[in-house]
């Protein structure tokens, strides 16, 4: 066997391949591969490509979106059309477009309503209350994507549980005090109880929310670069010595009474939101809410029209607190969501008055309540509560000249809507826990 293997690897030969065509080229060594073949060959396909690239993107070039009109791809409610169309028209000369978050932007910061965008990733706290669920309501029906935080003391799912099961809507039940990780391009920040009945219960806690959870909230929009939004109050004007209150007036605020808690939380707030602006160049924005009815308010909150419309309702007395005349302005919800988005929309810091103007006596809303729901409801007058303001107005000339807004519901078209809302609530609830007492027994 030895002298086999030995005499056939004598006898083997390395054949080199035959070079017989020019597909065998590929074979030889480097360097042995014809200059003249590779010219001739594969130099006119690389033209003809080059050809064929350029002849496609000058017949199909990339189009601006620049001008395009969210009309074409996002849905929006017929009542907002023409506002976001002249919004648009005015501000389409205003500055080329520049990236700011998701959308675009003018280089002098403003993102007009009507101006193509792609979606964005909002976060609102306080999401599932009363105005915050109204507000989420009108950006996940333009098109974004809605994160909702909330630790539901005032809040209630009830208000948002027609968005479940939406891609774009996200609830996490969480308390703003302590720390939250998200990636949002925009934070509005409403979490903070609003009624009296509320923020009295626990007025630690209060301005713990108003401080503690503003820092929070405003160290989120540090991080991630996202464009903050302060819902602030009237009630930081105090008992005013200025009538109607514009946003210069400092006010007139007891520091350790009763309703401290969320009047002072509320200034504080607003110096931590400047503070940041100026300090470290967060994009904010500041509201200054006053009186806002509509439906999903809270029905025992202590707020006079839910007061007045509840105990109409119930057949009670409508309970009138000092001698009727103090004043407020009562404006609906619809119209403060329009502010409020028209606000974070802009390039202006604020802080803006959002209400209406339009003033009534606490005896004069009674009456309107009583033409509303019952005219036979009586009027009972009970001693007044501290620190409760004698006149209250906003001055809204800021907000009409800066945000071109201003309310347009009346008090005796939008009762009613509320009044629908409530009676709903109200006898629906007596009608299930009658129907549960039943099944008990």
């Amino acid at each position: 066997m030895t002298s086999e293997l030995i005499h056939r690897s004598q006898t083997t030969q390395i054949q080199e391949p035959i070079v017989d065509s020019p597909r065998h080229f590929k074979f030889l060594g480097k360097g042995r591969y014809p200059i003249g073949y590779m010219f001739r060959e594969r130099i006119p396909f690389i033209l003809i490509g080059i050809a064929i690239v350029t002849l496609f993107f000058s017949t199909f070039p990339q189009s601006s979106r620049s001008h395009v009109s969210v009309w074409d791809s996002v849905v929006q409610p017929e009542s907002d059309l023409l506002t976001r169309r002249v919004l648009y028209e005015e501000g389409s000369g205003s500055g080329s477009s520049i990236g700011y978050g998701r959308t675009l932007a003018n280089v002098d910061g403003k993102v007009p309503l009507g101006l193509e965008r792609k979606s964005l990733r909002v976060l609102v706290t306080g999401g599932a209350g009363f105005v915050g669920s109204h507000l989420v309501d009108r950006l996940i029906g333009r098109g974004d994507s809605v994160i909702v935080v909330d630790n539901l003391f005032t809040g209630r799912k009830e208000n948002v549980v027609h968005h479940f099961g939406n891609p774009r809507f996200e609830l996490i039940r969480h308390d703003v005090v302590e720390p939250i990780l998200l990636e949002v391009d925009q934070i509005y920040h409403l979490a903070c109880p609003a009624s009296p009945v509320h923020y009295k219960f626990n007025p630690v806690k209060t301005i713990k929310t108003n401080v503690v959870g503003t820092l929070n909230m405003l160290g989120l929009a540090k991080r991630v670069g996202a464009r903050f939004l302060l819902t602030s109050t009237s009630e930081v004007y105090g008992d005013p010595l200025q009538h109607p209150q514009v946003e210069t007036y400092w006010g007139n605020v007891n520091p350790i009474g009763v309703r401290s808690c969320y009047d002072e939380g509320k200034r504080t707030a607003e110096t931590l939101t400047m503070d940041y602006h100026r300090g470290l160049g967060i994009e904010v924005r500041i509201a200054r809410i006053f009186n806002t009815y509509g439906p999903r308010m809270c029905i025992d909150d202590g707020r006079v029209v839910s007061n007045f419309v509840a105990q109409a309702l119930r057949k009670e007395p409508l309970t009138v607190y000092g001698d009727g005349k103090q004043t407020r302005s009562f404006q609906y919800v619809s119209d403060l969501v329009e502010g409020l988005m028209r606000l974070m929309e802009g390039d202006h810091v604020g802080p803006f008055n959002l209400g209406n103007p339009g003033e009534f006596t606490m005896l004069e809303l009674a009456q309107v309540v009583q033409e509303t729901i019952d005219p036979n409801a009586k009027i009972e007058f009970r001693p007044n509560t501290e620190d409760d303001p004698h006149k209250r107005k906003p001055d809204i000339s800021k907000a009409k000249e800066l945000l071109s807004w201003e309310p347009t519901v009346s008090l005796r078209k939008g009762l009613p809507l509320m009044v629908s809302d409530f009676k709903n609530r109200i006898f629906g609830d007596q009608r299930d826990g009658d129907r549960s007492i039943l099944t008990k027994a």
